[in-house]
């Protein structure tokens, strides 16, 4: 079984399951065109598979971005490392890997494909779509999700693609726009729904100016999602959201509403790292069961220990700002420079947050010294091979987390990031 079922089923069966599903957002070409990828700074362990250029041409820097294999081979490597739960791509690259290449056959994360591209997620350079008032599109076809043709026809046996997809909706408080909106949406449901074709819901704030004062967006969107989802019965409806994180009393009103209904976060884009730390972390404090990140993955300096330090903070094992010195350890110990110094690293710049006052002053992890420093890298998902040392073990010599006080819990957490990433 995949992961995402199993924790579906343990949240749904229990509201106060630590539970929680993360998704790489890799679908960033059906925004940004050749940019998607990212800058080259981070490639996969196979290496640069760099395109050629003719220099008279084009400078170095302008060629700076990662081109489509190097792209995959770090989704190959992500989906190796087992810590994801959804590797969420444009329906090309899920054509290329999951049906052509079978890459997810073997593993517990799950394939997914965006299912639509709304005009506010056309990124490409010059362009002014994004500035415009959304309007609805749909460039992939369930069909060619589910078996990368335009007719699928599966008699009852596997879907060789992925058979979960994400659906994107914007409501810009406009009566005539959001029925739109809205009609598209029921057309995609019903399609969805006759070809058991599992989805997840996007709701993104408005894209124009609404009207609405951004203290209140909260409570539009939480009454948009609820008042859109109260006709629509359980066949029908969406296996989790992604929304925007719009603070603790949003986030707790709506994932208390229902039990039924699993709430996740979108990432964002820029930002600090600790941004990213504490938004998963205080979100999955206040009820979301999910997040999405993708640009926050894609433009970090070592993609594979950013996702570690994501789960981490999940599973209650580390704070965000040791998360934060944890992961800059990392850094040092692979001879990578961060995009920033430690102490601005572990500055809160996103607002939306700062209730909670300078958190980053509290952290205790002190990464010195670099005391993340060690042997090769471990297999991925190996955490019974870290030698046990000062930490209580079971009788099998699996650690014993229950057990555990917040040092051994970081000193083991230590030991095992250094045997991962060197």
């Amino acid at each position: 079984m995949k992961s995402l079922d199993t924790k579906l089923a343990q949240v749904k069966a229990d509201r106060s399951s630590r539970s929680f599903i993360i998704a790489d957002a890799k679908d960033a070409d059906m925004a940004f065109g050749v940019r998607a990828p990212g800058p080259r700074g981070y490639l996969a362990a196979r290496g640069a598979r760099p395109a050629t250029f003719s220099p008279e041409v084009w400078s170095r820097e302008e060629y700076g971005h990662r081109n489509l294999p190097e792209f995959l081979d770090i989704i190959r490597e992500v989906v190796k490392q087992g810590v994801i739960d959804i590797m969420l791509m444009s329906a090309y690259v899920n054509e290329q890997l999951t049906i052509k290449e079978g890459l997810f056959r073997d593993s517990h994360v799950t394939p997914a494909a965006r299912a639509n591209d709304t005009t506010d997620v056309w990124a490409v350079r010059h362009g002014c779509y994004t500035r415009e008032p959304v309007q609805t599109f749909r460039s992939a076809s369930i069909d060619h999700i589910q078996c990368g043709k335009l007719d699928c026809d599966l008699d009852g046996g596997e879907v060789p693609g992925a058979n979960l997809g994400l659906y994107s909706v914007t409501f810009i408080n406009d009566l005539d726009h959001d029925r739109d909106t809205l009609l598209a949406f029921k057309e995609f449901r019903e399609e969805a729904e006759r070809k058991k074709f599992r989805y997840f819901l996007e709701v993104f704030d408005p894209n124009t100016a609404s009207g609405i004062a951004s203290e209140k967006m909260g409570e539009f969107i939480n009454d948009k999602i609820i008042r859109s989802l109260a006709g629509v019965a359980g066949a029908g409806r969406p296996t989790f959201l992604k929304i925007v994180y719009h603070g603790p009393r949003s986030m707790e009103e709506l994932a208390q509403y229902d039990p039924n209904l699993v709430v996740g976060i979108l990432g964002g884009g820029a930002g600090t790292t600790y941004d990213a730390f504490k938004l998963i972390h205080d979100a999955q404090k206040y009820g979301a069961r999910v997040a999405l990140f993708g640009r926050k993955i894609n433009n970090a300096e070592h993609q594979l220990a950013f996702i570690e330090m994501l789960r981490l903070i999940t599973d209650g094992r580390i704070s965000p700002e040791e998360a934060v010195r944890a992961y800059h350890g990392v850094l040092q110990a692979r001879k990578i420079k961060p995009k920033l110094p430690l102490e601005q690293d572990l500055e809160l710049t996103d607002q939306t947050m700062s209730y909670d006052g300078a958190a980053a002053a509290r952290a205790t992890v002190s990464i010195q010294n670099n005391p993340l420093r060690g042997s090769a890298p471990e297999p991925a998902g190996a955490l019974s091979s870290v030698t046990a040392s000062n930490w209580p073990a079971l009788p099998n010599g699996r650690p014993d987390f229950d057990r555990m006080n917040p040092e051994q819990r970081r000193s083991y957490d230590q030991q095992r990031l250094t045997k991962k990433f060197g």
